[in-house]
């Protein structure tokens, strides 16, 4: 089970607490109903025992304060309404606590402009970070040290995660409730939230040391012969041989730099696509099957439900459901 704590303050903007919050017990939730047990166990965080007053006039009580000397695996950071600084200042104690965690390899996560927590601790020096659009100028005079991504909306150095939003906080908790428990309870968790609002986590990031920015160039090329030719059926044999390897290097060195083998890799590119093209096309399920390499039709829907919990016709009614939606108020 995963300790997770939401840092929870005075001015702080509600829904960057309650939204996180809301996909981890909803994870509980798939969790229970499939394995029969808990897999999270969230605390909201105060900075002290005090009630906190957030954004819209609402007063919030916290299940416990940062001095009761828990260990947490997650800490997700909420944004501040209106600029960081105002009001209380960002505490030497809360950045020690903030620290004390980094070293102990705590995953921490920051939404809007809860990256200048992160600033103020000095976990961002040297380190990519992104904060909400408003304060780009301000956050880059302040920590000229930090290396500001401004075009994307979530960033990720080692443990350390910033989203720009609280809609892109959503797609990162969705993307480590994947990576901790799994595709089938993250699909469960993202189709409760409207998936259609959703951009795939892989897609909004600037991460270091991701798959497809590292130094091996015989691999890099290979990635990116196997995104233009998505539909092609896949040839190890001869993607080694235009790589200039033999094939069990090239399969090494493949999984080395993604963390998955070649064939698990392109079925994933494969169902990005398909995600994509059933929300945003009006092609049949077969004419996308099709598109992405899948002559067979009851195979690719069989695979695609593997990944993704739900049949093709199904996802899509999920996705686009309410983009379609007449309002007839």
């Amino acid at each position: 089970m995963k300790q997770v704590a939401l840092l929870a303050f005075h001015d702080a903007l509600a829904t960057s607490i309650s939204l996180p919050n809301e996909l981890l017990n909803a994870a509980n939730s798939v969790a229970l109903q499939r394995h029969r047990k808990t897999i999270i166990s969230a605390d909201i965080v105060g900075l002290d025992p005090s009630p906190i007053e957030v954004s819209g006039g609402l007063n919030l009580l916290a299940s416990t304060d940062i001095n009761n000397n828990k260990e947490y695996d997650l800490i997700i950071i909420p944004s501040r309404w209106r600029h960081p600084h105002r009001g209380s200042p960002l505490r030497a104690d809360v950045q020690q606590w903030l620290r004390d965690h980094e070293t102990r390899g705590a995953v921490i996560c920051s939404v809007g402009n809860g990256s200048y927590f992160l600033a103020e601790a000095g976990l961002l020096d040297g380190r990519v970070a992104t904060t909400h659009w408003h304060y780009f100028d301000d956050f880059a005079t302040r920590y000229p040290k930090v290396s500001l991504h401004r075009d994307h909306l979530i960033t990720q150095t080692d443990n350390i995660f910033c989203s720009g939003s609280v809609n892109s906080a959503a797609d990162l908790v969705v993307h480590l409730i994947d990576r901790y428990w799994g595709a089938p309870i993250a699909n469960r968790v993202a189709q409760q939230f409207s998936p259609e609002s959703r951009r795939p986590f892989s897609r909004n990031s600037y991460r270091v040391n991701r798959s497809d920015l590292h130094r091996d160039e015989t691999i890099a090329l290979a990635q990116n012969w196997l995104a233009r030719n998505i539909a092609t059926p896949l040839n190890i044999p001869e993607l080694a041989k235009q790589s200039g390897l033999s094939e069990r290097s090239f399969h090494r060195r493949f999984r080395q730099i993604t963390g998955l083998p070649p064939l698990q890799y392109v079925q994933k590119l494969r169902i990005e696509l398909a995600k994509d093209l059933l929300q945003n096309s009006n092609l049949s399920v077969d004419e996308i099957g099709q598109q992405c390499g899948y002559s067979d039709s009851s195979y690719f829907c069989r695979l695609f439900k593997q990944h993704c919990s739900a049949s093709p016709g199904k996802y899509r009614h999920a996705v686009r459901r309410k983009l379609f939606e007449v309002n007839k108020a």
